[in-house]
């Protein structure tokens, strides 16, 4: 199913791809201007007839092609949002063969992100144009401390939802009036996954990894205690793949409510769910923990705590949040997500010769 708002351009175009777990989101930019936007939804039952996120592929491509056909005609650029692929360093990326097969080989990581790159190629080919990717989930700007863990056999991964992070802390640091270099901000993306940065100069200095670590969400267990979790995967009740899916696409609000759908459960809370209120209320909690941890990596130096997301349109869990960090900094809440904008803008800094195409190695 498609929801779309649809206007027509005949300027030179930028065709924007964003697959997400549950769906595809769709954009058309004539320049910094977005035309037409849309969201490609998938159901459930059919994404889960499918083994694997790139058993989706051929069915997600259709589904794209389609919207495409019905809003895009002579796009001169098609972006995608970039997946798990090798650590990089922020910035606009031509696909390359290198990088598709670092993406089929979800090499750090299965994620509906990681098909990203190559369907804006084959959308790319297929109208003779470019194919990039912006600021892939794999952003890697941490500091040297930001790297341990506690034992030299694993190290943390920059893992995040880098391309909203980067986008909102543009957004603040142009409310602030302030240059974004020279400005430092806790933001957190509440979505699906939920990812806290702090974000020093432009650059996510530290996150938490949204697949293993950090609040729980609404289909992530984020955090676990880690004796408890040893003794799971020792029992013999679970394969590696039900461990797997229990930590990604099983866990958080899914696993104590049967739903990741945040609408549903506060309509549960209305009605006078107790339990849902207490595990929505436990998920703000531990997004505010976040936070205040992230702090002291600024050293308490924060000129805004920034909300942004899907959950962020949350009136009561961001309510839940800003009561527990309010005494850290000014709140900037940016319902939603800037991600589309952020891709396009990405492809037109290249496209003007503003800044050169990074190379995938």
């Amino acid at each position: 199913m498609c929801e779309t708002d649809v206007t027509t351009s005949t300027k030179e175009e930028i065709l924007v791809i964003n697959p997400g777990s549950t769906s595809t989101k769709m954009g058309l930019f004539s320049g910094e201007e977005g035309v037409n936007t849309g969201i490609v939804r998938h159901a459930a039952a059919t994404l889960r007839s499918y083994q694997s996120v790139w058993g989706q592929f051929h069915f997600r491509m259709q589904e794209a092609r389609l919207w495409a056909r019905a809003h895009a005609y002579r796009p001169v650029a098609v972006v995608s949002m970039g997946g798990l692929l090798k650590p990089v360093s922020g910035g606009t990326y031509t696909v390359n063969d290198r990088m598709l097969e670092d993406a089929r080989a979800n090499i750090q990581g299965e994620h509906a992100s990681n098909l990203g790159c190559a369907m804006a190629s084959t959308l790319a080919l297929e109208y003779g144009c470019k194919a990039f990717v912006v600021d892939p989930v794999s952003v890697d700007e941490f500091e040297p401390l930001a790297r341990y863990t506690g034992h030299p056999l694993f190290h943390r991964k920059s893992l995040s939802h880098s391309l909203n992070i980067h986008a909102a802390a543009h957004k603040a640091a142009r409310e602030l009036k302030k240059h974004v270099a020279q400005s430092s901000f806790i933001v957190a993306h509440l979505g699906g996954g939920i990812s806290v940065a702090p974000v020093r100069g432009g650059r996510i200095v530290d996150v938490n990894d949204a697949a293993s670590d950090g609040p729980f969400s609404p289909e992530r267990t984020g955090g676990l205690p880690l004796q408890q979790f040893i003794t799971l995967c020792f029992s013999g009740a679970y394969s590696e793949q039900q461990v797997r899916s229990l930590v990604m696409g099983a866990g958080g609000l899914t696993a104590y409510l049967g739903s990741n759908n945040a609408m549903e459960v506060e309509r549960r809370i209305e009605a006078g769910e107790e339990t849902a209120r207490e595990v929505y209320e436990a998920m703000a909690y531990q997004v505010a923990k976040e936070i205040g941890g992230m702090s002291t990596v600024l050293a308490g130096k924060v000129d805004a705590v920034v909300i942004t997301g899907g959950l962020a349109t949350s009136t009561l869990l961001v309510n839940w949040i800003g009561e527990r960090v309010k005494f850290i900094a000014p709140i900037f809440v940016y319902p939603g997500e800037y991600e589309l904008e952020a891709l396009a803008l990405g492809a037109l800094r290249v496209l003007r010769g503003e800044e050169q195409p990074k190379e995938y190695t």
